[in-house]
């Protein structure tokens, strides 16, 4: 059994009752029908632990070279674990049975219309990643303690659809995360303190 895979549990479950102070998301610009989908939040299972993320190539119609977590909408029969796994199959090659999943974490509603509930999982660090070219341009792995420390979180401000609106950024390397991604990480970061995982 895996050390980091008991640990989060245990913080995950722990945690449950954490409050939505500080929580955010679009649900205020966003009006009609939410359709929903799902992402996989892949933590690699190694000493000082990664998550895993995609960039979105140029070409893309929506979001194109954005910094995204693997995922998209849901399928019909499917719940909100089942197609974050398929998805990240589809865009990364991980097996299913390669993630060990721990939950669901806070919904985020976004401003296209989405109800997002992203899946945290463990994936083996040495996992073999095959991005698909049609949607993945490239991936990379930021570290955890990173992705969670809050004093990485910045806050910035710009238009979306003539509504001047608040986000987060995470600069880490050469790498832009902001957006639905950033919202999720400082989300998550209110509920799991990398210093107790990481300990």
């Amino acid at each position: 059994m895996s050390e980091l895979f008991d640990r989060l549990t245990r913080i995950f479950a722990e945690s449950r009752d954490v409050g939505f102070a500080g929580l955010r998301d679009d649900s205020d610009v966003t009006s009609g029908k939410l359709r929903p989908a799902a992402v996989l939040i892949a933590v690699t299972d190694r000493p000082d632990p990664g998550i895993l993320l995609t960039q979105r190539p140029e070409t893309m119609l929506k979001h194109p070279g954005q910094v995204a977590f693997p995922g998209g909408k849901l399928e019909a029969g499917e719940d909100a674990v089942a197609a974050a796994l398929r998805e990240a199959a589809e865009e990364l090659a991980i097996a299913p049975d390669a993630v060990r999943v721990i939950g669901q974490t806070q919904s985020f509603v976004t401003g296209s219309g989405f109800e997002l509930t992203p899946v945290l999982g463990l994936v083996p660090h040495d996992l073999p990643i095959r991005p698909d070219p049609r949607e993945v341009a490239g991936w990379f792995e930021v570290p955890l303690r990173y992705a969670l420390d809050q004093r990485n979180h910045v806050s910035k401000s710009g238009l979306f659809r003539g509504i001047q609106r608040d986000y987060t950024e995470i600069l880490w390397q050469d790498y832009r995360i902001w957006g639905i991604t950033a919202g999720i990480l400082a989300n998550l970061s209110h509920r799991l303190a990398w210093e107790d995982l990481l300990d």
